[in-house]
């Protein structure tokens, strides 16, 4: 799980992901501003933003100590992905915000004010980060606001991570991977439960209603924890089967599928939706519509994309391209915080604990649309 970590704090600690560039007329006369830039191959890098802090040392140095700032965080949340995210989206805000935009060059004229702004807004960050209060203020889902905005629901739910934190640390690297999964599930679970699903934009007077909800949750989960008596096979892995063929059994098997997969190093799934279900007394079918977001860039036509969202990408339209295959191409990738939403139909069986999903890979999805965070 750390190597998991590691490899996506390598993405964000800089501003966006390197790729190979033309060096241009523009390009040389930046690198007479950048020390660096020789000796550290910085004209392999595509974006301007990148190429400073390729360049320079001062900013080389602020990126640094950003990384150590976002590696910390990370090592204090159970869930790392919403947290992750959440700074690819800072990144592309803080290049607008001073005057990066696309991969228009840096003009040698503005250096001093680019590089300027790219370096306080830097060491500001790392400062925020170091603050774990903040962990709290950064949350961007209705039930976060919620608890950020309720000291004891606040400190209940630092207490549940640090005991789900400690259980998990615990685990070899593939069981690791499965209970990250599974609390990803708790999470949104809790969530459908509380009637908060798509409602980050709602007034937080209007969703007061939800606390009682969001305690009792956070208590049953901190108790059921505390029973297990640093036991994490007490507490992950022993949902094997769903209640009911429905919104639960799908998020169920889909997270079971990723975790398998380890398309966690890639998305994150946000959300699960079943649109309409088929039941017989021992078998079930169950439309679902599950909503990820990306969190390391991977190739629209891959192993990942048909391994972890079901089949490959047409780049231009933002639909499944039938009968693709796997094959890599070049220059066509999903950038950090897209969304993908697809739609599949799921197969459950009645055994004498619950509802189990028959399915094993999410291929081949019915339908699909990949939209936002281009």
């Amino acid at each position: 799980m750390r190597f998991i970590v590691l490899s996506v704090l390598a993405l964000l600690a800089l501003p966006a992901a390197p790729g190979l560039a033309q060096s241009g007329p523009s390009d040389r006369s930046i690198a007479g501003r950048l020390p660096l830039f020789a000796r550290n191959n910085c004209q392999s890098i595509r974006d301007p933003g990148n190429q400073l802090f390729c360049g320079d040392a001062e900013l080389a140095a602020a990126a640094e100590r950003l990384s150590a700032a976002i590696e910390a965080r990370l090592a204090r949340l159970p869930d790392r992905l919403p947290a992750i995210e959440e700074n690819a989206i800072w990144i592309r805000q803080r290049n607008l915000g001073c005057g990066i935009v696309g991969q228009t060059a840096v003009r040698t004229d503005d250096f001093d004010r680019v590089k300027a702004c790219l370096l306080k807004v830097t060491e500001e960050r790392a400062a925020i980060l170091r603050d774990a209060d903040f962990d709290c203020l950064a949350a961007n889902t209705a039930a976060g606001a919620l608890i950020c905005a309720d000291p004891a629901l606040a400190l209940t739910e630092t207490e549940l991570n640090g005991q789900v934190l400690g259980l998990i640390g615990k685990l070899d690297p593939t069981a690791a991977r499965f209970a990250f999964a599974e609390y990803g599930r708790w999470t949104r679970e809790r969530d459908r439960m509380c009637n908060l699903v798509g409602k980050e934009n709602v007034p937080l007077a209007e969703l007061e209603s939800a606390e009682g909800c969001l305690a009792d949750y956070l208590k049953h989960k901190s108790e059921e924890i505390r029973s297990a008596k640093g036991d994490p096979k007490k507490v992950f892995g022993r949902q094997v089967a769903a209640r009911s063929p429905d919104t639960d059994a799908v998020d169920f098997c889909a997270a079971r599928i990723h975790a398998a997969n380890s398309c966690g190093n890639f998305l994150r799934i946000n959300r699960v939706y079943a649109l309409d279900s088929q039941m017989s007394e021992q078998e079930a079918q169950v439309t679902g519509e599950i909503e990820m977001a990306v969190l390391a860039p991977f190739t629209t036509c891959s192993k990942v994309a048909t391994t972890c969202t079901g089949t490959c990408w047409d780049a231009g339209t933002g639909r499944p391209q039938a009968g693709a295959g796997t094959k890599e191409r070049s220059g066509e990738a999903f950038n950090v915080t897209r969304r993908l939403r697809i739609q599949r139909t799921f197969a459950f069986v009645k055994a004498a604990d619950g509802w189990r999903c028959r399915e094993d890979a999410l291929a081949p999805v019915s339908s699909g649309t990949a939209g936002g965070g281009s």
